[in-house]
């Protein structure tokens, strides 16, 4: 399975997220999958893709050449996509994706996970979309969705597809790997 994971190029204040995002990484790369993420090597990216590599796994980046410019990509990567832009690295992640992770991160992570929302809402993709709530990051997401159905703009059927897991055990519970 390709897990499609995204999340911050920067390391954050939690120390947990360091610590839990190797976690994911080892689980990814001992469990026979292969991780799709953003390419980059600095912060939580680069932890996660090290991990996954240590632990034996492929590693697909995806990595605009603007960032390649910049310095940005890991090396040692099984395979570096390089794209033209920001759009296109978003379309391939999801065309590679079996199963999406959105990890604590910002703005970028929310962007891209927002569009495979929409996607699984719409069952454009048949995929399971899962934001790793850790340490209750995703909780005012959690309500929003949650608002959105109560005011009638959503349902919960458009949200099926769409989970939230406290930690790595519910993750694999939701891939069905528990």
């Amino acid at each position: 399975m390709n897990v499609t994971v995204y999340l911050g190029a920067n390391y954050g204040t939690d120390p947990a997220l360091q610590t839990t995002v190797a976690e994911l990484g080892q689980w990814i790369g001992k469990s026979g999958h292969t991780l799709v993420y953003g390419g980059s090597a600095s912060g939580l990216m680069g932890v996660l893709a090290r991990s996954v590599m240590a632990a034996g796994g492929p590693v697909i980046g995806v990595e605009p050449q603007f960032f390649i410019d910049e310095g940005y990509e890991l090396d040692g990567l099984t395979q570096l996509i390089v794209t033209q832009d920001m759009t296109e690295r978003k379309a391939k992640m999801i065309e590679l994706g079996d199963a999406f992770i959105a990890f604590p991160g910002g703005t970028g992570t929310l962007e891209e996970i927002a569009e495979v929302m929409s996607k699984v809402s719409l069952k454009h993709l048949d995929a399971p979309c899962i934001l790793y709530n850790l340490n209750n990051y995703y909780d005012s997401l959690k309500a929003l969705l949650d608002h959105m159905i109560e005011t009638g703009l959503s349902t919960p059927a458009r949200q099926e597809g769409i989970y939230f897991a406290a930690d790595l055990a519910e993750i694999k519970q939701i891939l069905g790997e528990a």
